[in-house]
């Protein structure tokens, strides 16, 4: 039995992997979930995995070097995913120290624990491989429409965030390159689905349009994205720890480049479809609720991953068309309304609280 340590697996990502994984392999493996619950970080996301017994939670932060190597002395990990992170552009502008923390310090604590629980000889155990998650911010901005972001594409990062995710990706390529240490990196697209907190984009408007308020929209509204369905991404980190070459590093794209302001309108228009008329929040969801405020800082203008190197070594490509993964995703934003409430209010921490209480 394979035993997955995941990192920040109580987030929108990481518990999205968890739940595909035990889909895919049920009791075959084992999941440690390590997370440090911040405002991101929701146990109410994984209720469904809770009770299993190949299935463990360890409330700790990845800066803490003593809770990690606690954790690799008590469990035999196979492979790391390291989804944990800071990850919100406006909030690494207003606060860039907890992003270099976090997403440059917090992995070299990783990588150093799992560094030392692996050694053999000169060398590391057989079979041990660590997976960094990693985002297609780092390479910068796309100026012509024909662009793609490949694994050549020379880093660009334009905000905090992305300053520390490259920075990041680079200290793990490093201790590839120094110590022939285990490790593949992943770059992904904006990702979307069930569980993602409402401060991005495609929840935030969900949740702003059902409650009538303002849908805030940067700049001209023409900022490029590509988007990934979030089951998609699950499915190619798992083929990348299980079958990438190590020491490479994969695009994984969702080939569905959108304008900002156009996932507003498919939004609003997939909500006036799906709301039954006798739903009182339907009258709320207006194209009148659209405000243009202030560009946002180092705003790039587009973003396109390619991922020819991932389908033609591993198989992998996005299955999810947008427009089947958006009605998913309003649909499930409209059937766990306390869920929403909850990671709106706050109240989400009570769940820990809760379940966790003198452990």
């Amino acid at each position: 039995m394979k035993t997955y340590l995941v990192t920040g697996g109580a987030g929108f990502i990481g518990s999205n992997f968890i739940h595909y994984m035990f889909e895919k392999y049920g009791d075959e493996i084992r999941i440690v979930n390590v997370d440090a619950l911040t405002y991101a970080g929701n146990l109410e996301n994984l209720k469904a995995v809770a009770d299993r017994k190949n299935y463990r939670f360890v409330k700790a932060d990845i800066r803490d070097a003593a809770a990690i190597n606690k954790i690799f002395d008590e469990e035999d990990v196979d492979y790391v995913v390291n989804f944990a992170a800071e990850s919100h552009v406006d909030r690494s502008i207003e606060n860039p120290g907890i992003f270099v923390e976090t997403n440059v310090l917090g992995t070299c604590v990783m990588l150093n624990a799992a560094r030392a629980a692996w050694a053999e000889g000169e060398g590391f155990r057989e079979g041990k491989r660590f997976l960094h998650v990693s985002t297609d911010e780092v390479y910068g901005s796309l100026d012509n429409d024909d662009d793609y972001f490949y694994e050549t594409t020379p880093y660009d990062p334009h905000s905090p965030y992305s300053a520390s995710k490259a920075s990041s990706d680079f200290l793990v390529k490093s201790y590839v390159d120094t110590y022939h240490f285990p490790a593949l990196i992943t770059n992904c697209s904006n990702n979307y689905g069930p569980f993602q907190f409402p401060e991005k984009l495609i929840p935030l408007i969900i949740n702003n349009a059902l409650a009538g308020k303002q849908l805030p929209v940067y700049g001209d509204g023409k900022n490029v994205r590509d988007w990934l369905y979030v089951e998609d991404h699950a499915k190619g980190i798992d083929m990348v720890i299980n079958g990438g070459r190590t020491g490479e590093k994969y695009n994984i794209g969702g080939h569905n480049e959108k304008q900002n302001i156009e996932i507003i309108h498919i939004i609003l228009d997939t909500l006036r479809d799906i709301l039954p008329e006798s739903d009182e929040r339907r009258k709320n969801v207006s194209d009148g609720l659209i405000t243009y405020v202030t560009d946002r800082k180092g705003h790039d203008k587009r973003y396109a991953i390619a991922p020819d190197k991932i389908k033609k070594e591993l198989g992998w490509e996005p299955e999810t068309r947008f427009e089947q993964g958006i009605r998913r995703t309003v649909r499930w934003y409209l059937e766990n309304e306390e869920w929403l409430k909850g990671v709106t209010s706050g109240d989400y921490q009570k769940y820990y609280e809760r379940m966790y209480a003198g452990r």
